[in-house]
């Protein structure tokens, strides 16, 4: 594995670690917001969650510096890797013990990243795509999204609600991901280069809404539908990309692809029960 792929993981982990702290502290801030008040009014209001968005920002800054060394599809999946560090930090904060079965879980989380990581060894692709790429994806995507939100707003099932607003939300940070790879790339033109580029207004306008519709997820309904949701759709949404757009690629034969296969179905299972574990807590 090359050095600057190491980077890469390295860069992606304290990103992981980064965003598992804003996790925790937001969850809790945003749970405690009643329905009928004001969401994001409440939030600035409280300490907690500012700690929460200082911690996204961290986290960010290392995913930024990790898709400068590596592709989308090595470091969105470690990201995964945030509910691991949640463990402890969630137990700690609501004193409560970590069963052996949890932990046994986030092994087998950590044992499939690495399978993955190790079997998959993920290529970088085309970070200059022409727009004419960019497109039909991207349609198809916000397509899928806008109906999920239609659907949202139509149903008064707080479960519901919170697993399409979560959908919707982490679909977005993934895509955001995906525009960090590509507006990276655009410093090396300079600061007007980047401001003059649709992917970086794109990055800021999905980030934003994104983040919007992840504490609406927290507040409409419990923890254990919205996490796992947002959790799950962001890396799927970023590969999407990666693989559509960015041209990224996994370097396997037929029977290592097999071997990803399951790793990526281990990792799903894995991601859901440790997200309804630090949604239960």
């Amino acid at each position: 594995m090359a050095n600057y792929q190491v980077g890469a993981i390295i860069c992606a982990l304290i990103a992981a670690l980064l965003f598992a702290v804003a996790a925790v502290a937001q969850q809790h801030a945003a749970a405690a917001v009643p329905q009928d008040e004001s969401l994001m009014r409440s939030l600035m209001r409280n300490p907690r969650w500012w700690a929460g968005i200082v911690g996204d920002a961290g986290g960010y800054a290392m995913q930024v510096a990790a898709l400068a060394m590596g592709a989308v599809l090595l470091v969105q999946p470690i990201l995964v890797s945030m509910l691991v560090f949640a463990l402890p930090l969630s137990a700690r904060l609501n004193r409560r013990r970590i069963t052996p079965r949890t932990w046994a879980t986030a092994i087998a989380l950590a044992a499939a990243l690495a399978c993955f990581l190790i079997v998959g060894d993920p290529t970088e692709g085309n970070t200059n795509a022409p727009l004419r790429d960019w497109i039909p994806p991207i349609a198809g995507l916000l397509g899928l999204l806008a109906v999920a939100v239609v659907i949202t707003l139509g149903t008064s099932d707080p479960t519901r609600r919170a697993l399409l607003f979560g959908t919707v939300g982490g679909a977005l940070f993934g895509l955001a991901a995906a525009l960090t790879e590509y507006v990276t790339e655009l410093f090396d033109g300079g600061l007007i280069h980047v401001l003059g580029s649709w992917q970086t207004w794109a990055l800021v306008g999905s980030g934003l809404i994104g983040l919007y519709l992840q504490q609406r997820a927290f507040q409409s309904g419990p923890l254990v539908a919205s996490l796992p949701a947002v959790t799950i759709a962001e890396p799927l949404a970023a590969a999407f990309i990666g693989i559509t757009v960015l041209d990224e690629r996994l370097r396997t034969d037929h029977i290592g692809l097999a071997v990803i296969i399951v790793a990526v179905i281990i990792m799903c299972a894995t991601t859901i029960q440790l997200s309804r574990v630090q949604a239960q807590a």
